[in-house]
């Protein structure tokens, strides 16, 4: 009997970890299909490029609101529980597509989408930490790179698959729909909506069956802390370096979803090519497959070099490689936002590693705050579509070039931890400056 359980064991956690595995590839699944929604429903519902920022908005609000909601469910549960919760949530959001392609309503869309990402946060609050205390604490770190890299895989189908089911290819000018008899543009316009039904039902589906899997699969027991009081510590924000990476996060994951998020209409204004083109030569997932093999260069250097410092060098690159996307532009302007995609694979962790350094016991709130900051990508996108719709959209992209700015100071002189003693025999304030 013993040794049957002795058995067991390896095997509930084998089960656990790629259940776990499935949840990194699914949210990046969802996510990675926002720069094919703005531009398939700008076209469907009509909507102009600050509209179609909302898109991104109603996702990414959701990791605002909705984090310290999933926290305090799987503190009072458990991580399954909020596993479960979260894939049940997405899927229904996933399903409120049908709907919505129905009646055609951008608002019910964005409805469906802010449903779809809350119950995606609920799996990031939870994969991520759940992970690491599967097995062997000592190769935690490798287990959450693992499951990483299926980020990438999800961004892959996303990219190189979906998009082109939902991306029909067909562009229209404001001139030829205006001409449009109003039947024949009703049909088109219903026709375009109606692309995004089938795989956002799959999509559902695909949710809806993990989650029973989680149900009907016995996890191996996770020691859980017996405390079930939340606080919320304001007082981390005292700490300079990690109030600093809070702001640069935000920063940060505003410009990853403009360039993102935007691609195709830069690439069509900027290029001249058409809709069909750039589905067709897979420029979206070529990019996204930058931002992989970025991650992967990227980790190898900091065995190198210092990663504030790679962030900073990073961080330089990116602002002049978008300097270029927005005074120049043009087919090279493609090749280089490819290139800031890459450059911007290791900054999300390594300013969040760097943000919440050497906080001892407020490590946990101020990952909490970290996570929040993804917030950014909500709001900043809103900026980049309100000088597009009053100018243009390559013009536009100096809004995640500043937001580069900001990175580059974290990476530069803001990540530094400050120390502060007094000396008491001179009265006098010292500090103290940790590289």
């Amino acid at each position: 009997m013993a040794t049957e359980t002795k058995t067991e064991q390896p095997n509930k956690t084998t089960t656990a970890l790629i259940l776990v595995v499935t949840l990194f590839f699914l949210w990046a699944l969802t996510s990675n299909l926002l720069p094919t929604l703005i531009p398939h429903l700008k076209k469907a519902c009509q909507l102009d490029d600050l509209q179609s920022a909302f898109i991104d908005s109603a996702y990414w609000i959701a990791y605002f609101i909705m984090a310290i909601p999933a926290a305090l469910i799987m503190r009072k549960y458990s991580y399954k529980t909020g596993i479960i919760c979260g894939l049940v949530i997405a899927a229904v959001g996933a399903a409120c597509f049908y709907p919505a392609a129905e009646i055609r309503q951008f608002g019910v869309f964005l409805a469906a989408l802010f449903l779809m990402a809350s119950g995606m946060t609920f799996l990031e609050t939870a994969a991520n930490p759940y992970i690491t205390i599967l097995g062997n604490p000592e190769t935690s770190s490798q287990r959450l790179n693992f499951a990483q890299a299926f980020n990438g895989l999800g961004a892959f189908v996303s990219a190189f698959f979906l998009n082109k089911i939902i991306l029909s290819g067909v562009d229209y000018t404001p001139e030829q729909l205006k001409a449009m008899p109003s039947s024949t543009l009703e049909n088109y316009l219903s026709g375009e909506a109606h692309r995004v039904q089938m795989p956002y039902l799959a999509i559902a589906g695909v949710l809806l069956l993990v989650a029973l899997l989680f149900y009907f699969t016995k996890l191996p027991p996770v020691p859980e802390e017996k405390t079930t009081s939340f606080k919320i510590d304001f007082t981390v924000f005292k700490h300079w370096h990690f109030k600093n990476g809070v702001i640069a996060q935000f920063f940060y994951v505003g410009a990853q979803v403009c360039i993102s998020s935007f691609f195709i209409r830069y690439t069509k204004y900027t290029s001249g090519m058409s809709e069909a083109t750039i589905t067709g030569f897979h420029y979206l997932g070529y990019m996204l497959l930058c931002f992989m093999i970025g991650r992967y260069v990227g980790t190898f250097l900091m065995s190198k070099i210092k990663p504030q410092h790679l962030l900073s060098i990073y961080g330089a690159i990116n602002i002049f490689l978008l300097a270029y996307c927005v005074f120049i532009g043009g087919r090279f302007g493609l090749f280089a936002m490819m290139g800031v995609e890459f450059f911007m694979s290791i900054m999300f962790p390594t300013i969040f590693a760097l943000g919440i350094k050497d906080l001892g016991s407020q490590t946990k709130i101020a990952s909490s705050f970290m996570v929040m900051s993804i917030v950014g990508g909500a709001i900043i996108p809103l900026a980049l579509g309100y000088i597009s719709r009053n100018m243009n959209i390559q013009i536009a992209y100096i809004v995640p070039l500043l937001c580069f700015i900001v990175v580059f100071y974290f990476g530069w002189k803001g990540y530094k931890i400050k120390h502060v003693h007094t000396e008491i025999s001179d009265n006098k304030i010292a500090m103290e400056v940790a590289d």
